[in-house]
């Protein structure tokens, strides 16, 4: 396998080096090979450089079979600073549209010992897999200005929605569902108001569903679903939804799960075409970095969806295992979870239980 490797900055210079660390335990148990080629990309880089992502580095990337990435982002506080966005446009999100990432998947799963707000909730009851549409929606760009900076001015923001990328996402989700022994898919939308575009998204699923017979179905507007979520998480199973939703309401779902020091994600390009990419989503946390105190979790997490990508299954649940047993144990916890854990000591506790 082989495997591009871009920490970024902030913790996930220490969260990813700890992945590898697993990586290359899990590798020794199981008997499989992987290469490694490792991308200085980020805040600090471009800082440095004046570079964000260039073309040349996009298409080694692309030519990888999977990406481990950190996270970007430089310490506001700090005299340097860099345009509002221009990391997340050009780095993370050029990824994503260029590489055809266009499932975002996000397990929101409440692990055993860990702790989570609701009161009255438990493993058994919050476990689900969100299914964000990646490339469309309102993050693609299409918008700008009109006589900017000026009493008059105009800013437009126009989501958009084409057949073949709805359609894609939603079978996506149906088709993880039935790979994976889930039983009920949920559309999220806000039909009821976005009536063309979300319209499409409801036709597109009401057709889609017919070629999954085995599978109950659901429509919620996406406020009813962030109340749900809180009050009855239970319902979901694996949701579908467009870029913006997913990106609020799997924060939503980090939270619920333990926070997002145990929120993985992946960006996926079905078609393998080119490099799908696995992520912590708890940014490049400024304040605790280069500490040892970062939740390598979420990094781990997302290393055993990478895993499971890459066809290593066996490798993938022994991951899956040993960060279960690992975090039961309030002494593995880090200081996000409440504990006093470091870094190197939950990374050593998952090897060790590996």
């Amino acid at each position: 396998m082989k495997i591009a490797v871009m920490p970024g900055d902030g913790v996930g210079k220490e969260v990813v080096p700890a992945a590898l660390v697993v990586l290359k335990e899990v590798a020794r148990k199981f008997g499989f090979r992987y290469t490694t080629d490792h991308y200085p990309f980020g805040g600090e880089h471009y800082l440095k450089t004046g570079q964000l992502l260039p073309d040349s580095a996009l298409k080694e990337l692309a030519a990888h079979d999977a990406i481990l990435f950190g996270a970007v982002g430089v310490d506001p506080r700090g005299s340097q600073q860099i345009p509002q966005g221009i990391l997340e446009s050009d780095i993370l999100l050029k990824m994503r549209f260029d590489l055809d990432q266009y499932a975002n998947l996000r397990p929101t799963r409440l692990l055993p010992g860990v702790p989570t707000p609701l009161k009255n909730a438990g493993p058994d009851d919050i476990d689900m897999i969100i299914v964000r549409e990646n490339t469309e929606g309102l993050y693609c760009g299409n918008g700008g200005f009109l006589y900017k900076h000026t009493p008059h001015e105009v800013a437009n923001q126009i989501e958009v929605a084409t057949r073949r990328g709805v359609e894609r996402c939603i079978r996506f989700a149906f088709d993880y569902a039935k790979q994976f022994g889930r039983k009920k898919v949920t559309l999220v939308a806000k039909t009821n108001v976005l009536r063309f575009a979300h319209n499409l998204w409801l036709r597109a699923f009401e057709e889609i569903k017919t070629d999954y017979p085995g599978l109950e179905t659901d429509y919620h507007h996406v406020d009813a679903c962030t109340m749900y979520m809180v009050t009855k998480p239970k319902i979901y199973d694996v949701i579908v939804t467009t870029n913006m939703f997913g990106d609020i309401i799997t924060d939503l779902g980090a939270a619920i799960q333990g926070g997002m020091g145990m929120a993985a994600s992946g960006n996926l390009n079905p078609t393998r075409q080119a490099a799908s990419m696995f992520e912590p989503v708890h940014g490049s946390a400024p304040d605790i970095a280069g500490k040892n105190w970062a939740n390598p979790i979420a990094t781990f997490l997302s290393l055993a969806m990478m895993l499971d990508f890459l066809k290593q299954s066996k490798a993938a649940a022994a991951v899956n295992q040993a960060i279960r047993q690992v975090v039961a144990d309030p002494k593995n916890h880090t200081r996000d979870l409440g504990g006093t854990a470091t870094t190197t000591a939950v990374t050593e506790a998952i090897c060790a239980a590996i």
